[in-house]
């Protein structure tokens, strides 16, 4: 699929903060009327998560950025969620087919973006790894050396500044890429109006998106936190709750 600019910029609407609800349940729904698709993302993304514990677990310096750069990267793959709930809008099948519909076009715009996911993914991995590894002596290796002498360290300092900078790293990323990776997907755009339209969805929403952020960071590191079993569920679930908020946050031109 080749780029497209459209002469104007896509307006946005403001939103009912408690909206974001709706999107949950809206993704729930969409979940049940695929599962099969919606299972196979969350074991995908289970699986990689549980890779990076059993490689990672006595090496926490690099499993702690891994799992939150985690975070970054996952709307990225979950492009084939959103074209499941695209086909389902329309009445069309919504199987493996649609997925393999948008993977295999290997549209230049979402390979630029994943691209771009993936460089702040592993910026953020290496700065963690630094932080940890240089702020803390003997080095941290395990989750429960991060948890007793960093988080609960009676030093404080270094926990709340690990949180800073990832927040710092993680915000531009949330806005750039929460409505842009679902129209990019459903509309012709270039990665820049797509991203721009992001911005403005998330300035016209920051209470909304705020809570937003906050409900798809909890649910993702409660599946994590689940043994990586509760990805199947959270991971298709907010893929398919996205793509809602992208067609409440952006307003559909019609001709």
């Amino acid at each position: 699929m080749s780029d497209v600019t459209v002469p104007r910029s896509l307006r946005v609407r403001k939103v009912h903060s408690l909206r974001t609800f709706l999107w949950l349940r809206l993704g729930w729904r969409d979940f049940t009327a695929s599962p099969g698709v919606g299972l196979a993302h969350g074991a995908v993304m289970g699986v990689f998560g549980a890779l990076m514990l059993a490689l990672a677990w006595d090496r926490f310096w690099v499993l702690a950025g891994a799992l939150s750069g985690f975070l970054l990267v996952a709307p990225i793959l979950s492009t084939g969620l959103y074209a499941v709930s695209r086909a389902l809008l329309r009445g069309e099948p919504a199987g493996f087919a649609a997925v393999w519909r948008v993977w295999s076009s290997l549209d230049g715009r979402l390979v630029r973006f994943g691209v771009l996911l993936m460089a702040m993914g592993t910026a953020w991995v290496v700065t963690s790894a630094a932080l940890i590894t240089l702020g803390i002596k003997p080095p941290v290796t395990t989750p429960d050396d991060f948890l007793r002498r960093v988080v609960l360290s009676a030093d404080p300092g270094l926990f709340e500044l690990w949180l800073a900078l990832g927040g710092a790293m993680a915000a531009p990323v949330f806005a750039s890429s929460v409505v842009a990776i679902p129209l990019l997907v459903d509309r012709k755009v270039t990665v820049m109006q797509a991203i721009r339209t992001s911005w403005r969805a998330v300035a016209a929403n920051p209470v909304c998106m705020s809570l937003w952020a906050f409900l798809v960071m909890s649910l993702t590191l409660l599946g994590l936190g689940a043994l990586m079993f509760g990805l199947m569920l959270v991971i298709p679930v907010l893929g398919h709750a996205t793509w809602h908020a992208y067609r409440d946050l952006v307003v559909r031109e019609t001709v």
